[in-house]
């Protein structure tokens, strides 16, 4: 599939927010710990952070995607009452129309 620039500029500027906004994160949960890490040390904090962060994420989706699974039948079925043609037993197709202009 390609991408037109603008769309691939879109694409670097989302991935970009996304860095950044973790970035913040890791920042807030390393200082939120109380610890005071350097160099090594913090770089192991924040791709276990992540790891973990990622690990979160993927439960989450699944546990979504499995609610999401349970509940589509039942919206299925009212959308399927909802949007149903009425059965044809309720007018008769045979059945003479009745006038409603009054007879003289």
């Amino acid at each position: 599939m390609k991408m037109g620039p603008e769309e691939r500029k879109v694409l670097r500027e989302r991935e970009q927010a996304y860095r950044a906004r973790v970035k913040l994160e890791v920042d807030a949960a390393l200082r939120d710990s109380g610890l005071r890490l350097e160099g090594e040390k913090r770089e192991q904090f924040e791709q276990r952070y992540l790891q973990e962060r990622r690990r979160i994420e993927y439960e989450l989706r699944q546990e979504t995607e499995a609610k999401r699974q349970q509940q589509l039948p039942a919206l299925q079925e009212r959308l399927k009452k909802e949007f149903q043609e009425p059965s044809p037993s309720v007018t008769s197709p045979s059945a003479p129309a009745a006038s409603t202009s009054p007879k003289k």
